[in-house]
């Protein structure tokens, strides 16, 4: 602490209490709100976080003017069974930043498509007023079709309105299935954990077309490939409870503190 600092702050006013123990001074406290403000709430309310997650601990939300302030974990489970310990608090460190991504710039809520890609679409919707054979004409002319190839994982992504989503969907199937046939159609929906109508529609969808409907864990790769493919189970594996009774293990291919 510089000299000068010394002499501004052992210089402040201050009141001292006869048994020696505390002093009042003048300083200014208002810097205190900021962290005071940071843990308001209006109301506490419980949830989970379900979007690519089996766990579905319970979290106690804690919300300010309809936004998420910080979430806590829950502690009120019922009783494992009389000769395990209760495993709680359940909720993992992502779970415990869910709201980061709730509203983080990143986090995708509209339709997005290559700026090249939907300018092409939309001079060819100019001329041929049939969505299908707009795209047809797109597919077919190999310099329309490598210009918007060529930018995949290049950015240039655009916000595009959820009927000329819909319809350029609809089209591409359409011209697809027509030119190579309903199995050259391949997806794969959101996991069950993340939303059950979801899941079941897009599967659906691509089951009535004659498409080939991909594992979801093909996208995030959660699950090991070799473990359905071996022993013909998907992640039929015992509640984490259940590790207090093992002598040994063997954590492979997860990070548990993380996720877990």
């Amino acid at each position: 602490m510089s000299l000068l600092n010394k002499l501004i702050y052992f210089s402040k006013e201050a009141t001292v209490s006869p048994d020696k123990h505390m002093v009042t001074t003048d300083t200014p406290r208002e810097w205190e709100s900021f962290y005071r403000n940071r843990w308001q709430h209006d109301k506490v309310v419980r949830s989970t976080h379900g979007v690519n997650c089996t766990g579905s601990c319970s979290w106690k939300i804690f919300v300010k003017n309809g936004l998420v302030t910080w979430e806590l974990q829950s502690t009120d489970y019922p009783e494992t069974r009389p000769d395990l310990p209760n495993h709680e608090p359940r909720g993992c460190p992502r779970g415990a930043s869910y709201s980061w991504y709730l509203y983080s710039a990143n986090r995708v809520k509209y339709p997005m498509i290559r700026g090249t890609l939907a300018k092409a679409y939309r001079k060819a919707k100019e001329v041929h007023k049939d969505p299908v054979v707009a795209w047809e004409s797109i597919m077919d002319n190999a310099e329309s079709r490598n210009a918007y190839i060529r930018e995949r994982g290049l950015g240039g992504l655009i916000r595009l309105e959820w009927d000329e989503a819909q319809e350029i969907i609809a089209a591409a199937n359409i011209y697809t299935t027509k030119k190579y046939g309903p199995d050259r159609l391949a997806g794969f929906t959101p996991i069950p954990a993340m939303s059950m109508v979801s899941y079941s529609s897009g599967t659906r969808y691509l089951s009535l077309m004659g498409g080939t409907v991909l594992s979801f864990y093909d996208f995030y790769c959660d699950l090991p490939p070799s473990s359905p493919q071996t022993w013909g189970e998907q992640t039929d594996v015992p509640e984490s409870a259940d590790w207090y009774n093992s002598s040994f293990l063997m954590l492979w291919g997860s990070n548990v503190p993380i996720t877990r």
